[in-house]
């Protein structure tokens, strides 16, 4: 009880069944838990902009709070403009860790306990695999845990882990939800795609095949003689690594260099160990902890009431709230610049939130 849930909101119908579930649930058992949506803009055209369409529509349906943090303003770069710049192959490498660090930079704006996703069976499944063809085996021993510490700060979980496709679109059916069904723009070229393919035709042959899979990856023990690396800090933004530069910060350079590739595969493009000046700024992760921090403890001392206790809308004068919510020291706007307790995207990581 009292703990704050974000539901990783993308406007799917695994993300929104999560949502009308952990919504209902929490209703009707009193769970006292604070649930949020939130949603990350990548920048697709006509793929995200309408598949968030349905996230606003949810939160009047669910009556949660919404928060939208995207790409453009963490990194100053969309996904239209990446895969411009490395074309169709490999751009989901870019959208992945992104995403993954997008999610987290939110969830630490709206001091968050735990991060709930809707990623199910298949989804794991087919992550399993491509860990195997790629060989990765840290990744491989993780990425069967129901829940994990990602950015060493938030905790998430996947509460459909061993909830088929299938069962999830029928519950979405029977229950009329609201959801937007359209396959990302770029997902085609995936290599996600063929490891999907794959393991539908082994489901065809062994229908047990999915659930069998995971089952495998969670009994998988690495040999004591493995060494593994450790994990480190990002020395640049503070993020968790298994290196002393984050894979986002290295894809990041790469584009502000014009060296797109960079970060992607094996071979180490000419002039990598130029450090640029990148445009954008990312808030230093230690930063963002340390303001989640004071918004606790400053919600605990009782101070503060706005959308819950904290603002969580993506444009402060959209909500119920407008004009008195950036007054507060709780507003955790993605967009909002009016509060000096914002971390807006625009504080450099070199200087203390809120000065």
């Amino acid at each position: 009880p009292g703990d704050r849930v974000g539901i990783g909101a993308s406007g799917g119908k695994d993300s929104t069944v999560l949502a009308y579930v952990m919504k209902l649930l929490n209703d009707r058992h009193n769970y006292g838990l604070s649930l949020f949506l939130l949603s990350v803009d990548e920048g697709i055209a006509g793929y995200r902009d309408d598949s968030l369409e349905t996230v606003k529509r949810n939160k009047q349906q669910y009556m949660l709070p919404l928060m939208i943090v995207s790409y453009e303003q963490l990194y100053g770069w969309s996904m239209d403009d990446i895969v411009e710049a490395v074309g169709r192959k490999n751009n989901c490498t870019f959208c992945g860790v992104f995403r993954r660090q997008a999610l987290d930079r939110g969830a630490l704006l709206l001091d968050l306990d735990h991060i709930v996703t809707g990623h199910n069976a298949d989804d794991m499944a087919e992550t399993i695999l491509m860990n195997i063809f790629r060989g990765d085996l840290p990744r491989l021993t993780r990425c069967t845990s129901i829940a994990t510490r990602g950015d060493g700060y938030t905790v998430r979980s996947k509460p459909f882990k061993y909830a088929y496709e299938k069962e999830i679109v029928m519950y979405a059916y029977l229950r009329r939800l609201d959801y937007f069904s359209t396959e990302c723009t770029y997902s085609p070229n995936a290599y996600r795609g063929y490891a999907r393919v794959f393991l539908k035709d082994l489901e065809a042959l062994r229908p047990s095949a999915i659930l069998d899979i995971i089952h495998s990856g969670e009994r998988l023990r690495v040999s004591a003689d493995v060494v593994m690396k450790s994990a480190e800090v990002c020395e640049r933004c503070g993020y968790i690594s298994s290196n002393r530069v984050c894979k986002a910060c290295v894809l990041l350079e790469g584009l502000e260099r014009g060296l797109p590739r960079m970060g992607i595969g094996r071979v180490a493009e000419e002039g990598q160990g130029i450090r640029p000046r990148r445009p954008v700024e990312q808030v230093h992760f230690a930063l963002l902890a340390e303001r989640a921090a004071r918004m606790r403890s400053e919600r605990q001392a009782g101070a503060g009431k706005f959308c819950g206790s904290q603002c969580a809308e993506s444009q402060c004068t959209e909500s119920q709230h407008a004009g008195s919510c950036c007054s507060g020291s709780q507003c955790a706007s993605a967009t909002c610049t009016e509060s000096p307790q914002c971390a807006a995207a625009q504080t450099s990581p070199h200087q203390p939130l809120g000065k």
